[in-house]
């Protein structure tokens, strides 16, 4: 049986879109992708029971009021169901232990969930010298390193010290809980990715592989994989 793999979908008033980039991921490394609608909070337990794994994907930037903060001037459009619902099914998932990986916004809400919190803009809220994170190049292209932390999951998964990833972000996670370790950092210390110390396979990258896989990237051909074969029963 292949692994029945939810992925989140982008919601802009009554219009849901996933690009498809994400479905290719999931079925070209054996999973059955299952695109999730923004379903009410309290069916998440229902949801959690139908798959077995979640992929987070990219989308718009997170409500700051979910860590305790008020709108940045930066901050650009939210979509507070996506929140809620993303927040819900991510709780329940690490009580279920079932494999979660979050992708650029997804890595940020899955933080989020799980008592961490972010920059609402890199640019204006760092006072290092940064990197381009938005990068002017096709989604496959990898702009920039990044440096992985010894005693990791992506570590043991990529067998590298760093790679190059590509980039697409204003936001990043700032503070992650104690139960994750950062897994992965740009050049300029921003946080690339993290995992949790205490569950099978939960990470957040903050780069899109995805798209990388467009271009044959090794590297992101091993992180699907690595994810899928932890969905497996």
């Amino acid at each position: 049986m292949k692994p029945v793999i939810g992925i989140s979908s982008s919601q802009n008033e009554q219009l849901l879109t996933l690009p498809t980039d994400n479905i290719h991921a999931i079925s070209k490394f054996g999973g059955l992708p299952i695109v999730l609608p923004n379903y009410e909070e309290t069916e998440a337990d229902l949801i959690v029971e139908m798959i077995d794994g979640l992929l987070l994907t990219g989308g718009g930037d997170i409500d700051p009021i979910l860590f305790g903060e008020e709108p940045h001037q930066k901050l650009g459009f939210i979509t507070p169901e996506r929140d809620a619902f993303e927040v819900a099914i991510v709780k329940e998932m690490l009580l279920q232990n079932k494999p979660i990986l979050g992708i650029c916004r997804g890595a940020q809400i899955l933080n989020i969930a799980v008592g961490g919190d972010m920059f609402q803009d890199i640019y204006t809220q760092t006072e290092e010298k940064l990197l381009q994170h938005q990068q002017q190049a096709p989604r496959w292209h990898a702009s920039h390193f990044v440096h992985l932390e010894d005693n990791t999951l992506l570590k043991s998964i990529a067998q590298k010290e760093k790679f190059k990833v590509n980039s697409f972000h204003h936001q990043a996670n700032r503070r992650i809980p104690g139960e994750f370790v950062v897994s992965a950092v740009a050049s300029d210390g921003v946080i690339e990715a993290f995992e949790s110390k205490n569950h099978h396979f939960v990470m957040g990258v903050q780069w899109h592989p995805e798209c990388m896989l467009l271009n044959n990237d090794e590297t992101s051909a091993e992180i699907m994989k690595a994810f899928i074969s932890a969905c497996i029963k």
